[in-house]
């Protein structure tokens, strides 16, 4: 994997991931769990990007399972859980799957719940604060920018801090909300991942697509293990979708799981 610099329309310079070598990366050893609920429909973007940009093996896990069957890390997608019903994800964490999901990340396995899946997380108690409506009640669809706030994680380590994403998202409910005390320990201890930012790589509220606090796009737990966040990487895994920038939220956990050098 090299990372390479790209110019958007306003000339501004982010960095991008290319995949020529990501496969010298990884070994087919890796699996990777899917998580599939009714209303999932980010789950094959999840397999492809595991399986051809990443070079490791799939497994698709059905919600009524009661094992995750082996797995070294699990995905669990976006789409629409159980139609939404309820708030996003109230429903689908009580589905059977979830109680093995819970003890895979007590056990240290690395987590990401990407849009939907990070409203499950939240719902399941493996993350803190809740996602709600957006600000403007409307659904949001578009490119946005976000900057890396911490690689000391299994999904961001390919990256350097302060790296600035262009990565797609696609919500209703990305709102962040968590308790003011919360908030401030998770800042305190770098717990905070992901940040909407603007052209010039600041947060603010123009740049901020949702109304979520401190312009938060993505969290991880106390152990550093479970990440949520609500950009799509892996609708950004080549150029022709608009960005490569998700790569490197695949390229983290392959390099984590081959206990690789993390970069500094």
């Amino acid at each position: 994997m090299r990372r390479q610099a790209f110019e958007d329309g306003g000339g501004f310079i982010t960095w991008g991931f290319t995949n020529d070598d990501m496969h010298d990366r990884f070994t087919m050893a890796q699996t990777i769990g899917v998580l599939i609920f009714p209303g999932s429909n980010c789950d094959h973007d999840a397999i492809e990007a595991v399986q051809t940009h990443m070079g490791a093996q799939a497994r698709a896990v059905w919600h009524k399972e009661t094992s995750l069957g082996g797995i070294d890390a699990l995905i669990v997608p976006g789409g629409f859980s159980y139609g939404d019903y309820l708030r996003a994800g109230a429903i689908a964490r009580f589905s059977p799957i979830m109680t093995e999901v819970i003890r895979f990340a007590a056990s240290g396995g690395p987590v990401i719940g990407i849009c939907n899946g990070f409203q499950v997380l939240c719902e399941a108690g493996l993350l803190p604060g809740a996602l709600v409506r957006n600000q403007s009640l409307s659904f949001a669809c578009k490119q946005v920018r976000l900057r890396v706030e911490s690689i000391s994680t299994p999904f961001t380590n390919a990256y350097a801090e302060g790296d600035v994403l262009t990565i797609p998202i696609a919500h209703g409910e990305g709102n962040y909300l968590a308790p003011a005390s919360v908030l401030e320990t998770m800042e305190a201890e770098g717990r905070v991942v992901f940040r909407y930012v603007g052209a010039d790589g600041s947060p603010s509220d123009a740049a901020n697509p949702n109304g979520s606090m401190n312009h938060i796009a993505g969290i991880c737990n106390e152990a550093r293990n479970v990440v949520g966040m609500m950009p799509h990487p892996e609708r950004a895994m080549e150029a022709v979708l608009g960005s490569t920038d998700g790569l490197g939220v695949f390229s983290s956990l392959g390099r984590f799981l081959s206990d690789l050098p993390v970069a500094a």
